[in-house]
């Protein structure tokens, strides 16, 4: 099974989620969960209109990762 990392941001009253693999899949969502939820929906889709359109399936490279800042030492 692939996976593909999905980016949830905060919005104007809501959450917005997009995948960097996935140029123009997005969701929105009333919370983070929501957004994961639709995400899930929305790359099935994607995935399956890529696959019926003849394009072809993007391999997930994306990947992410933290960096600590000392906020107070600024």
């Amino acid at each position: 099974m692939d996976k593909y990392l999905i980016v949830i941001e905060k919005a104007d009253g809501n959450y917005s989620a997009y995948s960097p693999d996935l140029p123009g899949c997005v969701a929105t969502g009333k919370t983070p969960r929501e957004a994961r939820e639709n995400m899930a929906e929305a790359i099935k889709m994607h995935l399956q209109g890529l696959k019926e359109d003849g394009l072809p399936i993007p391999v997930p490279t994306a990947e992410a990762d933290y960096i600590g800042v000392n906020l107070q030492a600024l």
